[in-house]
Order: C-alpha cells, then structure tokens, then sequence
C-alpha cells in the first residue's frame, strides 16, 4: 500500500517521499528474499535426493551386456551384406539375390516378418551353404566383414559397447544371424562373443540342416537366460539393447533394457515402460519408421562346436 500511496499526484515533502522510497525497497527486498529462500530449499531438496547412479557400474562382475546386431549395432542386416559377398563369389545366381532382395525390402518396409518369406529365406540359405566346409564359409567372412560391414557399424551404439568393456564387463552379441558371422563381428569388435544361429555340420562340413531353429524372438531370451546362468551373471544388472520389438521377450529380462533405433512398437513399448531410448539413425523419418531385421533368416550358416555339444547331449 505504501508503493501505491508513492504513485497518488498529491505532493509529499522530500522526506516523505524518502520513507516511500524506502517502504517500497524494504518491501521488494523482504519479497525477493523470501523467493531466494524458497529457491535455496528446493535446491537442498534435490541434492538430498539420491542421484542415478552410474551405468554401467565398474567393478560389477555381476553384470554383462547383451547387443542385438541387425540394425543395432550394425545398419542393416548381416545375412545381407553376407549374401552380397557370397553372390560376388558366385555361390548363387543373380535370380536368387533378387529374389532375397526382394524379401529384405518387405522386411523393411512392412515392418513385420512374414513366416512364409522367413521360411523359404532359410530354405534358401541352408541350401547355398550345404556341402561347404565351415572353414571355407569363416574365411569366406573375415572378407565380407571388411568389404561390407566394418563401415556400417553404429558408432553409437559401439560406444555402448565399449562402456561395458572399459568398466570390465563382459559384451555378447545376441542374432539371429549365423553364429560365425556374427563371432567374426564380435571379435572384430573387442566384444566377448556371440550367440547366433546354428548350422548343422558333420565332419567340418555343412548338411543343410539347422541345429534347432533360428535364434529369434523368445529364442534370444532362452539363450540370455542360459548364458546368463552359465557364467553366474544376476540379470537385474545386466544390459540388452535392440531395435525391434521381437527383441522384447529378451529386453524384459533384464534390469537395464535400452531401444536402440527402436521400430514403432518396440519405441511404444519402451516409452509405455520408461526404458532409455537411443536413436542413432539420420535422414528420412528414421524416427518414426522402424526398420526390422532379417531375423528369421539367420540361418546361413552353424557353428561346428555347438552343434557337436548338442548332438552329443541328445545322445
């Protein structure tokens, strides 16, 4: 009320006007420090509350990381860029690269994995690899990595990885890609290996058979959980990260799931649930459109150790 009496035309003595002028600061001081208090409290309250800790925690030998590879680590699919080298080494004739291709390009677009392309993709594959030896396929690539993968590699999603590594945990890669490919990409990358699908082989050399079935979906959780188990690992502080929503199953396993380049519903899923969000893609509406990953397809090619462990667990 004073600063308004200040404010009336009626003339006032040079003292009077003095003492207004003082109420008035009084009073803006007085509020402003009741602001300033008010500030002060909030900031003792936020630095009373417990911080996010570091992740990942040095030290917790406890805790791993699992990566899928498809569009995750990698852009794009590995059986694709492997078909392409295989196609330039004359395994298979230009009809069946269109053709898988073609199947690629629905993965794609579609934003979904028709069994039926998935299926004969797999067909497809085993037969271009049936009678080859293991050894050839692995040389065969330790090239292909160098001509159509080493430059695809998200260096985002690498510097994940190597978080993990640097405060001494262990990194697996976690595809439905073939097993030697994706151990070729794993080792290339300093990770600490790769679960991947499984060939048959006898003798070193490949019958065209897969051992089980592909390592997609619930498989990839199966196997999280297996391994995970195996090397003493408590999943609650372990990491996955993937792009595409039939990683889910493998994502829920563990305390720390991250969508990396997610597709539309895993990016629905992950914002529903609170899980941490990276995306790494550039150009057009990369954040909108997912782009899923060959996965059913990931039957290229098998991994001669594991296929003899099972054959002789069936036994």
């Amino acid at each position: 009320m004073a600063a308004l009496g200040w404010l009336t035309p009626r003339r006032r003595s040079a003292t009077a006007r003095s003492v207004l002028a003082g109420e008035a600061a009084a009073e803006a001081a007085r509020k402003s420090s009741q602001e300033l208090a008010e500030l002060a409290a909030l900031a003792d309250t936020a630095a009373e509350r417990p911080s996010e800790p570091d992740f990942p925690v040095v030290g917790d030998d406890l805790a791993a990381a699992f990566f899928d590879l498809d569009n995750t680590v990698m852009q794009g699919a590995a059986l694709f860029h492997f078909g392409r080298g295989l196609y330039k080494r004359k395994f298979f004739q230009r009809r069946e690269l269109a053709k898988f291709a073609w199947q690629q390009a629905w993965f794609r677009l579609a934003g979904v994995e028709d069994p039926e392309h998935m299926q004969d993709a797999r067909d497809s594959a085993l037969s271009i690899v049936k009678g080859h030896r293991v050894s050839e396929l692995m040389s065969i690539g330790e090239e292909i990595y160098d001509e159509y993968m080493a430059d695809r590699i998200w260096p985002g999603t690498r510097a994940l990885a190597q978080a993990h590594l640097d405060a001494g945990q262990k990194v697996w890669l976690v595809t439905a890609a073939p097993v030697e490919t994706a151990t070729i990409i794993a080792r290339r990358l300093g990770l600490t290996g790769a679960l991947g699908t499984v060939a048959e082989s006898v003798g070193g050399v490949y019958t065209g058979r897969l051992v089980g079935e592909p390592l997609h979906g619930p498989a990839k959780a199966e196997a999280v959980r297996a391994l995970a188990a195996a090397e003493g690992l408590d999943l609650s502080r372990c990491a996955a990260y993937s792009d595409s929503h039939n990683d889910i199953p493998m994502l829920s396993l563990v305390g720390h799931p991250y969508a990396i380049n997610p597709d539309a519903k895993l990016r629905k899923h992950a914002r529903d649930r609170e899980w941490r969000l990276r995306d790494y893609r550039t150009g057009r509406k990369a954040a909108k459109l997912g782009i899923p990953a060959a996965a059913g397809v990931g039957a290229l090619a098998g991994g001669t150790a594991a296929a003899v462990a099972l054959h002789r667990r069936r036994r």
